[in-house]
């Protein structure tokens, strides 16, 4: 059996991460499977990190393991790390990769009412590929680019090319504002209005005819009640 690619203390240092290690009875999942693979075992987030430091990543899995394996089961083996690690993981084709920053070049911004109980709290979202940068609508009024990020998102391109699949992970900065759920959801309906055409016109205008954008519009294509 191979051994886990463990990172010590002083290697991560220099990382937005914490650096505490998981020993085996920690993990619940299937160790053979990443030991495969050659994944470094990491920590969950440490609050207050900048979201457009690099994490490469080679530091997060040993791509050189990677590259004999079949795009779905590299998919598979990504997803299934990050359940339970207090970050999110997805995947995608690098068609639709490539649209998306095609037209996050033109369209940075956006806001997404996120639900909660009886009402929603708007998340303001930027663009800057390969991130998705999401924090609260009021803590960017009130900050601007100084607003802390809750949530950050990363895409991976290693594989676009050789395996027609872009690697997704996302980070949760602050647990007290975002759930994991909170976080998947915002990740995924933040694509969706970026890759569906329909969708994107919303977006398209609030980037560019900010004069004919209604928030409604967005909580009618969401199907969330306007209060």
């Amino acid at each position: 059996m191979q051994r886990i690619f463990w990172r010590s203390v002083g290697s991560y240092a220099k990382q937005p991460f914490c650096s505490l290690k998981l020993s085996e009875s920690e993990f619940p999942y299937d160790l053979k499977k990443w030991w495969s693979v050659g994944f470094r075992m990491m920590s969950r987030f440490a609050t207050g990190f900048n979201p457009l430091r690099e994490k490469p990543l080679d530091s997060i899995v040993d791509i050189h393991r990677l590259k004999d394996r079949y795009p779905d089961d590299i998919a598979s083996i990504w997803d299934d790390y990050h359940i339970g690690r207090g970050h999110i993981g997805a995947t995608m084709k690098a068609k639709l990769y490539h649209l998306l920053h095609h037209r996050a070049k033109e369209c940075r911004h956006f806001v997404i009412p996120l639900w909660r109980g009886n009402g929603y709290t708007t998340i303001f979202l930027q663009v800057q590929t390969p991130y998705i940068i999401f924090t609260g609508l009021e803590d960017y009024k009130a900050r601007g680019t100084q607003a802390s990020p809750y949530f950050s998102v990363c895409f991976y391109t290693e594989f676009a090319e050789s395996k027609d699949l872009v690697l997704i992970r996302g980070d949760i900065v602050f647990t007290s504002k975002l759930t994991d759920s909170e976080a998947k959801w915002l990740m995924e309906t933040a694509q969706s209005f970026y890759l569906n055409d329909v969708r994107y016109k919303l977006v398209e205008r609030f980037n560019k005819d900010t004069h004919d954008f209604e928030f409604k519009d967005v909580l009618q294509a969401l199907d969330m009640p306007i209060l």
